[in-house]
């Protein structure tokens, strides 16, 4: 019998890969938190000039006489967010083939009211916002921060049903495809249409991999990263290169499941007739079969599967906290902040996160219900969507980076949108947990 040590079988535990998926992102949300407040506290102390210096400093790639010149922060949400746009595609991925976006059923309610959760926070921005200098800034408050709203949900425990949280994973997966496309359409100006032909080769050459069978992952980056450049050039965000590059990933394993158990039992039999040694040592021919069984452990998982369980913690760890640093740190000065909340664009951006998603998620989750094209996630009620529907109003990592994109060289209106989304972010966050802790119940 093996005596285990007091937290050793908790870590043994074995989890499904959905989650491992909870559980990375419920890890991000909690540091991503930490990272903000590290990032606001440097912006609003004497070391707020070291702090920007050191996000504005040039870092140069050059080889020969061509030369690729960026700021840290430019690098950051340029180059490293197009790793956390890369796991948003395998997600995506994974979701529409074999996740709860596979059977329309079920992901027909966290699609209709994903998308009223991106459109009615778009339109109402736009009231606030119409013929206004922050007009452009109508994709913020559509977005929904996953980590944050799932570490939200993971704190309440069992006081929300296991189908209430895939019905807010595949909400916010839907909310990232909705985003991926509006950065791509709408906050994309000059398009270089060479560069632009050089990404959908780059991409096709990876599909030929895919064809062919190739399941080495370094053919794969080296084609994906050529494909990330030329994305750059091409006047697209370079980020969108991470979902280009994931859809071209193959998500089939090489080895099925029942191969892979047939064969492996043979090996094993196979390793259990060598005698074993008196020093514990293995026989040559029991190294061999290890590492076959070792080849098949590899083949029996797809390339996508695996490159999405060993991103997510760097991702987590990482670029999210990177970004948050780099982006989060606002110099706030207190007696003004009264009147820049009320200016058209945070104003726009608070009413779109908070009642906008409300009306949008909860309010066509409930219409949806009504009519009888859905039903309600099992195990829960209206007032939990109601709940929930304030978490997707967690914007923060999805809204700053678009608010980047969108107000691009006028720090004012940067200012006004990122006291806007940490105001509602804030709000949102905490009317939806309490809601969901003291009001909600849990269906009978």
């Amino acid at each position: 019998m093996r005596i285990y040590a007091p937290w050793e079988r908790a870590f043994n535990r074995i989890s499904t890969p959905f989650e491992e998926f909870i559980h990375a992102q419920t890890t991000t949300g909690m540091i991503l938190l930490f990272m903000t407040v590290v990032a606001l506290l440097l912006a609003n102390t004497p070391l707020t000039q070291a702090y920007a210096d050191f996000f504005h400093t040039q870092v140069e790639l050059s080889i020969g006489s061509w030369e690729l010149s960026h700021t840290i922060h430019h690098w950051i949400n340029d180059g490293l967010m197009a790793i956390f746009f890369f796991i948003i595609g395998l997600e995506i991925k994974r979701e529409i083939l074999t996740g709860e976006l596979s059977n329309i059923k079920v992901a027909i309610l966290p699609i209709l009211s994903a998308i009223g959760g991106m459109v009615v926070p778009a339109l109402i921005y736009m009231a606030f916002n119409y013929n206004e200098a922050g007009a452009k800034g109508w994709g913020i408050p559509m977005a929904t921060d996953i980590a944050f709203a799932i570490s939200a949900l993971v704190l309440l425990r069992n006081r929300v049903s296991p189908a209430l949280v895939t019905f807010l994973v595949a909400l916010a997966i839907v909310d990232d495809l909705g985003a991926v496309v509006v950065i791509a359409i709408f906050y994309t100006d000059d398009i270089n249409m060479i560069s632009l032909t050089l990404v959908f080769a780059s991409f096709l050459v990876m599909v030929i991999f895919n064809r062919l069978g190739i399941r080495m992952i370094l053919p794969y980056f080296i084609i994906g990263l050529i494909l990330w450049f030329f994305m750059l050039e091409s006047g697209i965000h370079a980020t969108i290169a991470g979902v280009v590059a994931a859809m071209a990933i193959p998500s089939k394993p090489k080895l099925t499941p029942l191969d892979f158990t047939n064969d492996t039992r043979d090996l094993l039999d196979k390793y259990d007739n060598y005698p074993i040694a008196t020093d514990c040592t293995m026989h040559d021919k029991q190294k061999a079969i290890l590492t076959n069984i070792k080849d098949r452990i590899i083949a029996v998982e797809s390339p996508s599967a695996r490159l999405e369980q060993k991103l997510h913690l760097s991702v987590g760890l990482i670029v999210i906290p990177l970004f948050a640093l780099a982006n989060a740190g606002i110099s706030i000065d207190f007696s003004s902040v009264g009147d820049t909340i009320v200016e058209s664009v945070s104003l726009g951006i608070v009413a779109g996160l908070i009642l906008g998603k409300v009306l949008g998620i909860a309010g066509v989750a409930w219409l949806a219900i009504k009519l009888g094209i859905a039903k309600l996630p099992e195990g829960s009620t209206m007032s939990q969507v109601f709940g929930v529907s304030f978490l997707g109003g967690i914007g923060f990592t999805m809204s700053i980076f678009i608010a980047d994109l969108a107000f691009v060289g006028n720090p004012e209106l940067i200012f006004q949108a990122k006291i806007g989304i940490i105001a509602a972010s804030l709000f949102a966050g905490l009317f939806g947990y309490f809601w969901l802790r003291f009001v909600a119940k849990r269906a009978a």
